[in-house]
């Protein structure tokens, strides 16, 4: 029997408690131990729920995974889960959202796209929503829940057994080495099924921050306002593709600035068709540390903003300075290998 496993670890606000309700109404659910005894938690539905304290942390979630870490980077195998968090304030709930996807994710878990909901203590995140809806900010909240609580628990995805793989990038080939591990990682994928796209400087506006009608307008017209490269090259190979990779040298601690202003007009697509059948995977290269940071923003803007699919390790991370340096970071060629095949393995739909 389909069943959601439910980890709500410390105090449970009365608001949080609904928010479980509305998120399991009808499913059978499995209450696990966060703290001593902690069961296997491979290949089962999970749903986290959270209470954020006044800086936005919950310490008993925090000491689960710790001990998960203990049991190594398939602890949470087989699993997919999604997100219930409320916070004391207006603060907090995506920065720690992608905090606990990153660190799920990691051990192996994948999240459907969309996997969280997050209620600020006044509730204003929903107010977009009401416009929308047409219900009040608590109906909003519990809406959302169900919605969510039911994708979880009919996530079943199979594998694309020929998948069309988008690779997106902003580098020079000659010094980038990103793109030195895209290509290491590429020679272990079948090539005829590979599109890349090199979004040149300049090549793509930021987002002119369009009202939701007027987004709205052009995206029924398969446009956007500002028309282009992203209309004419980019909209159409995202449309067809089974798999994004986005190539993300570090730049400080965040994605490059062209590349962001692509995933920021992907909002035009976006009101049209959802992209809950297309998996994000991440290659991340800094020159000194961040990576982990570089992989949140991916994480928040096209997982749990775009409902792109996110795979277990959907990311790889590596640390080269100079051009070509990344040839020499030990055991890169396997680790390149082996993240080729969890994407055949993963691309699902």
């Amino acid at each position: 029997m389909k069943k959601i496993s439910l980890i709500a670890p410390g105090r449970i606000s009365g608001r949080l408690s609904k928010m479980v309700e509305a998120a399991t109404s009808g499913i059978p659910v499995e209450v696990l131990p966060d703290t001593g005894d902690i069961p296997d938690l491979k290949n089962k539905k999970i749903l986290f729920a959270a209470d954020l304290d006044q800086t936005g942390v919950n310490i008993p979630l925090l000491d689960l995974f710790r001990i998960l870490y203990k049991r190594g980077g398939d602890a949470l195998g087989g699993s997919s889960a999604g997100l219930l968090l409320h916070s004391e304030s207006e603060l907090f709930t995506k920065s720690a959202a992608q905090n606990i996807i990153f660190l799920a994710n990691r051990l192996g878990c994948r999240f459907p796209g969309s996997p969280l909901v997050e209620a600020t203590a006044e509730l204003r995140n929903f107010l977009t929503w009401r416009k929308k809806l047409g219900s009040s900010l608590e109906e909003v909240c519990a809406s959302l829940c169900t919605a969510l609580g039911r994708r979880l628990l009919e996530d079943f995805p199979s594998t694309v057994k020929s998948p069309r793989i988008l690779a997106v990038h902003a580098s020079s080939r000659e010094t980038s080495n990103t793109l030195m591990l895209w290509d290491m990682i590429k020679k272990h994928l079948p090539g005829g099924g590979i599109t890349e796209l090199h979004v040149e400087n300049g090549a793509v506006r930021d987002c002119k921050g369009c009202s939701y009608t007027t987004c709205k307008h052009f995206s029924r017209q398969r446009s956007c306002f500002y028309g282009g490269v992203m209309v004419e090259e980019i909209f159409p190979e995202i449309e067809k593709a089974d798999a994004i990779v986005w190539i993300c040298p570090n730049y400080n601690d965040s994605v490059s600035a062209n590349l962001m202003a692509v995933i920021n007009r992907l909002t035009a697509l976006y009101r049209r068709t959802k992209f809950f059948d297309k998996t994000l995977f991440g290659i991340i290269v800094s020159g000194n540390s961040g990576s982990d940071s570089v992989a949140k923003q991916l994480i928040g803007a096209l997982n749990i903003n775009k409902s792109f699919r996110l795979p277990p390790h959907f990311a790889i991370m590596a640390t080269a300075n100079n051009p070509g340096d990344i040839k020499a970071v030990p055991g890169i060629e396997e680790k390149a290998r082996l993240f080729a095949q969890n994407m055949l393995r993963e691309i699902k739909t």
